[in-house]
Parts: structure tokens; sequence; C-alpha cells
């Protein structure tokens, strides 16, 4: 599970060690991109334009997707229709927009090939309405089309100093984390209501003994991520779960045994 190319996952450039055990389980690069794209529901569809000849014409799309690959639902008159069917080449950019610094926000390039979905649309029909509920209204009109980009490259970036190219194949076995639609749920309630608990937290099972204060700023189902407010300032603390947990009722049974844990261990 372990990805090697995470900033926080290896010293400082002032020479801090880490704080915690690097090498407890965490999101491959390939779970962290598609945990973030299903979250997401729109996206910039980057085509080769048609006129003028050749260059990236970037379009506001809506998006869903299918076994990892990104289905639309577009009209046969939109410039990025035309341009497919011309070139099939594309790319679909999908962003994060929650941090208060833009490069703090995570996102996902996938590149890859388009097609038109014949038949109804299948698979992909299914997907899409699932998400965007809304168009059917229009989706048996005879202008409109589902069209899938078959996913051959992806970029992911995860905010400042994490990133890397995945592999196709690791992206289709990656599944997004069970956990996603409650972790800002578990993040809020941790944080307003058990402040103390982070503290102890990170001086039973990190390095980060002397600190004033920490705040859970991410959890996935192999355990969560803290800042840890230090004297040489906020540094990444992870603490893993005793195993993976799917539900947050799971979670937060995690979170109390560690409790116990933490205190048997101080104590």
């Amino acid at each position: 599970m372990m990805t090697a190319n995470d900033a926080h996952a290896r010293p400082t450039r002032d020479g801090q060690e880490p704080l915690y055990d690097v090498s407890i389980a965490t999101p491959s690069h390939a779970e962290r991109a598609r945990t973030l794209v299903v979250r997401i529901t729109t996206g910039t569809l980057c085509t080769v334009a048609v006129d003028p000849v050749g260059y990236p014409y970037g379009s506001f799309v809506t998006v869903a997707f299918d076994n990892g690959d990104p289905v639309f639902l577009v009209s046969t008159m939109a410039e990025h229709t035309r341009n497919l069917k011309q070139d099939p080449r594309a790319s679909l950019l999908v962003a994060e927009t929650r941090a208060e610094d833009p490069l703090a926000n995570g996102r996902v390039t996938l590149i890859g090939r388009c097609s038109r979905v014949e038949g109804g649309g299948g698979t992909a029909r299914d997907a899409f309405l699932a998400v965007h509920p809304n168009a059917a209204y229009y989706v048996d009109f005879g202008d409109f089309a589902f069209w899938r980009l078959r996913v051959e490259s992806i970029r992911y970036i995860g905010g400042y100093g994490r990133m890397s190219w995945v592999e196709a194949d690791a992206w289709r076995a990656a599944e997004p984390d069970p956990l996603a639609s409650v972790a800002d749920g578990i993040i809020a309630h941790m944080n307003q209501d058990h402040a103390e608990t982070m503290v102890l937290y990170c001086r039973a099972f990190s390095k980060a003994i002397e600190l004033d204060a920490a705040t859970m700023t991410g959890v996935d189902r192999y355990g969560f991520e803290m800042s840890a407010i230090t004297k040489e300032g906020p540094r990444p603390v992870r603490v893993a779960f005793p195993g993976p947990v799917v539900t947050a009722e799971q979670a937060r049974a995690a979170l109390i045994a560690m409790v116990h844990d933490a205190r048997e261990i101080l104590a």
C-alpha cells in the first residue's frame, strides 16, 4: 500500500526526520486518485481542435465513472464532440476545490482515447444517471450521446509533494476508499470534540512527544493523518488502524480502542 513519492514520507529539506513509521499501511496513489475522482462530478475535457487545427481545446463537462473510465453525455453539436470525431485523443482534468490554497488541492489528469458508446449507453448510461439523475430529462434526445474515455495514463497530484504517474493496471485494480463519503464528518467530529485525543495518539503512536496540539487532517481505510503542532512548527503524523475499516462505525470502534491502547502505552 505504501507510496514512495510522498514528501511527508521523507526527511524534509531542513533535515527533519519523519515523526512516524513511514512503512505503515498507506493508500497507494492509485487508490487516492480513484477516491478523488468519484467524489467530483465535473471536469475539464481537453480535445484536439479541428479549428484552429491541432490546438488543445478545453471544455467544461459533467462526468461519471464506469469501471475507472470517465463517461460523458454530450451534445452532438458540441465543439468537443466535433473534435473527438476527428481525433479521439483526449484528457480529462478532475480537481478538488476544497482547500483555501488551490495548489494544496488534489487533482487527477486522465489521458486516453474517446469513443462513442453505442446501443443506448449500457453501463455508461447507468453510471452517469446514478450521479446525474437530472440528465434523465434529455438522455434520450437524438442530439445527445454517451462517450467513454478509455484511460491509458494517469497523473495524480495530491497537493504539495504528493504526485506520481499511476499505471493503468493499478488504476483499474484500485478501489475508492470506503470511508470517502464519511471522512469529512469523522475529521470534523474528532477535531471539535476530541482535540485532546489527537495529542494522545501522537504521543503514543509516533515520535511527536513534545507538542502543543494536533488536528486530524485525513482518514482512510488504513488509518489517519494528523498535523502535530511542535516547537518546529506543524509536522505530519500518520497512525495506522489495527486493521482496515470500511464503515464509519468500524472507524469509530477502532478510534475508541486506540485511546485505550494509547493510555496503556503512555502509562
